[in-house]
């Protein structure tokens, strides 16, 4: 037995301008409701961030015998969240540019008719709908939330790290240690280099790597800089 055809079912369309209010009034508050939950997801990740950087630097800092690469394994979870993070903002950034749009060309238009209005931004935002795509690289996201947020904690750990091998007082260095009434830091490089050894690594090796990691991140953060003013900014 054959089946029927299934015909095509056509949706209502509002036909009247309260009935196009209406739908305008749902939609704007299921994108700020999409838009809030990645942004919590964003905060989420940021939060992590914080706790680990918080237990790490009370592990290697609370005693001598806590080894430096502690801090540098912080290093790599921070990056690993910022990744995390960076994938996250990019879904949020296409609910907030939605978000931003209607209200900027629709809302905007309602408190103040006689603004100029970009005749353009319905069709936009409905091609945005039928195929969504990202706004912004992952690049440049990553670049964003370094900038904004994740500097900060880079920053705090790289001067940890620096004074955790820097200081004779936070290293379990033996004979090394400075008796009562001598200087707590380590003033030599190579008492530095000693310190900064890390297993088979040499410490001007682990002291380049850091060098160059921290110099990679000042050049992503500087590069999203410039990209990060203008619409939805204040979202950020």
């Amino acid at each position: 037995m054959i089946a029927a055809p299934t015909e095509a079912v056509t949706l209502p369309l509002p036909r009247t301008p309260a009935e196009t209010i209406t739908v305008l009034a749902h939609y704007h508050r299921a994108e700020i409701a999409r838009m809030a939950g990645w942004r919590d997801r964003i905060d989420r990740t940021t939060n992590w961030a914080i706790t680990v950087i918080a237990a790490m630097l009370s592990v290697s800092l609370s005693t001598p015998t806590a080894h430096h690469g502690v801090l540098l394994f912080a290093m790599l979870l921070v990056l690993l969240l910022l990744g995390i993070e960076a994938r996250r903002y990019r879904f949020f950034d296409v609910y907030r540019t939605r978000v931003r749009r209607l209200e900027r060309h629709y809302y905007a238009e309602v408190f103040d008719p006689g603004a100029t209005a970009d005749p353009g931004w319905a069709r936009m935002l409905a091609e945005d709908l039928r195929h969504p795509m990202f706004h912004i690289g992952l690049r440049e996201a990553f670049g964003r939330r370094l900038r904004r947020n994740y500097g900060w904690m880079f920053g705090i750990l790289l001067l940890a790290w620096v004074l955790k091998i820097t200081s004779a007082r936070l290293q379990d260095a033996g004979p090394r240690l400075p008796e009562a009434g001598a200087a707590e830091t380590v003033h030599g490089l190579p008492e530095i280099l000693a310190g900064a050894g890390l297993g088979p690594l040499p410490g001007w090796l682990v002291l380049a790597a850091v060098a160059c990691f921290y110099a990679w991140l000042l050049a992503a953060a500087l590069r999203a800089g410039r990209r990060d003013e203008g619409d939805g900014a204040v979202h950020v």
